[in-house]
């Protein structure tokens, strides 16, 4: 047996362990003995008669919970054991919260300790009534834009289609009477930020790096204006989308792949946080990342979020009205959804990332398609290629994992002409190969 997530080892006493013992009485409650070393080696306690009578009564007076404590034996050397049970109401420790996550013992405050009170009390922030706003705060638009989605979706009963605002509220879980909840302020509301300041999202367009910001905007709105409004602003003035030429038709290409981005947007504007910071997009010349404040739920991990895992909101009820939108779907399937749209179009698997109290996700474009675009039908980096190698490059531009075989057979043309061609751009340094059986094509700038 080692230290674990319900596991503590102590050699000896110190009042400060009872904040350890209130971190397992408010996760999933814990084992803390006394009397052992790092190593698990049990080390003989001289006070444990003392120790027996002080513990119980401490843990009783200061944070009015009662664990089993009882005295262990081995090898005539005495130890003491601490079973923490958990407990369905929030346990303080002379009025601050500390909470038991992986083998750390943390103290709640802020957003935090906000989350885990309500947790305690079978509620989710967005489930709370919100006292100062009324339905005179809740835009009718938005409203009907949003029957007008579910219609499609054909997951909204057929019946709620046509009942007036008020009524609306109350079927979707918003409202009841004229109080409003905060998920239909977010979801629907005139002016969110009037209540939440960071309803927002904030783009930045950088170049290589963070020290190069080249310029910004900000946007503010309640969900379903953020979600038309943000990927209009990115297309319009944050993304450069590559050109490739077929024949003397002019195509533009995306420069990444459509349904990732909207996936990355919808997990942040449902999942986020909405008391901490605002939503950050950044541009890069080869990657875009989003974050939003909000850690995964306990017991789920990054690596997870790559296969099959069960949906579990932070803020259900607004989930559930995207749901019923046709937004999302509930089975956690969205980050999935990133990676497979990200391997459909041949660029490397995104990154999905823990920092700063917030998830971060990055999407990385190779190709840099957008300054080979423009060259395309002339001299690429100073060296002159064919129209058969210009045929080649749009080819890898469009899948960078593409295949010699998979050449041959689009350009009607035998494998040994198609390596011919590759070593000559290689040579030209106009593309390299990154990795061997598994790996891509990259087009050099």
């Amino acid at each position: 047996m080692s230290e674990s997530q319900n596991i503590e080892w102590k050699q000896s006493w110190h009042d400060d362990y009872l904040k350890w013992i209130c971190g397992f009485a408010n996760a999933i409650g814990g084992t803390i003995y006394i009397g052992k070393n790092d190593a698990g080696e049990v080390v003989h306690l001289d006070n444990y008669q003392k120790l027996l009578e002080d513990i119980p009564a401490k843990i009783r007076n200061y944070m009015g919970i009662v664990c089993d404590v009882q005295l262990l034996e081995e090898a005539t050397k005495k130890y003491i054991q601490i079973k923490v049970n958990p407990y369905t109401v929030p346990v303080s420790l002379r009025g601050r919260y500390y909470y038991r996550t992986g083998s750390t013992k943390i103290e709640l405050t802020g957003v935090e300790l906000n989350e885990f009170l309500l947790k305690k009390a079978g509620k989710t922030w967005d489930d709370v009534m919100e006292e100062s706003a009324s339905l005179a705060d809740i835009a009718p638009e938005s409203v009907a834009f949003f029957k007008k989605e579910a219609a499609v979706s054909g997951r909204l009963p057929k019946d709620l289609l046509d009942l007036p605002l008020p009524e609306t509220l109350e079927k979707l879980r918003l409202a009841h009477g004229n109080q409003i909840k905060r998920a239909a302020l977010i979801l629907f509301g005139k002016d969110p930020n009037r209540f939440y300041p960071n309803c927002k999202v904030k783009i930045g367009r950088f170049g290589s790096t963070d020290a190069d910001l080249r310029f910004q905007e900000v946007l503010e709105g309640n969900l379903l204006e953020l979600l038309s409004q943000v990927p209009e602003l990115l297309n319009a003035k944050f993304l450069t989308k590559p050109i490739v030429f077929e024949g003397l038709q002019r195509i533009e290409k995306e420069t990444y792949p459509v349904a990732a981005l909207r996936e990355m947007l919808l997990n942040a504007l449902v999942h986020r946080t909405y008391m901490g910071a605002m939503i950050q997009i950044r541009v890069y010349d080869d990657k875009i990342t989003i974050w939003n404040e909000g850690t995964l739920p306990e017991g789920m991990t990054l690596e997870s979020l790559k296969g099959h895992h069960v949906s579990r909101p932070r803020n259900p009820i607004i989930a559930d009205v995207c749901f019923k939108a046709g937004y999302i779907d509930s089975w956690g399937r969205g980050t999935i959804k990133i990676y497979e749209a990200c391997q459909e179009a041949g660029l490397p698997e995104p990154e999905i990332t823990v920092l700063d109290g917030g998830i971060l996700v990055t999407l990385h474009h190779e190709a840099a398609g957008g300054q080979i675009g423009g060259q395309i039908g002339g001299q690429i980096g100073g060296q002159i290629v064919t129209e058969r190698q210009k045929e080649v490059l749009q080819l890898l531009l469009q899948k960078n994992t593409i295949t010699r075989k998979e050449l041959a057979k689009q350009l009607g043309i035998a494998e040994s002409a198609i390596q011919k061609h590759l070593k000559a751009l290689i040579n030209a340094k106009v593309i390299s190969r990154v990795g061997t059986k598994n790996g891509y094509w990259k087009i050099e700038n």
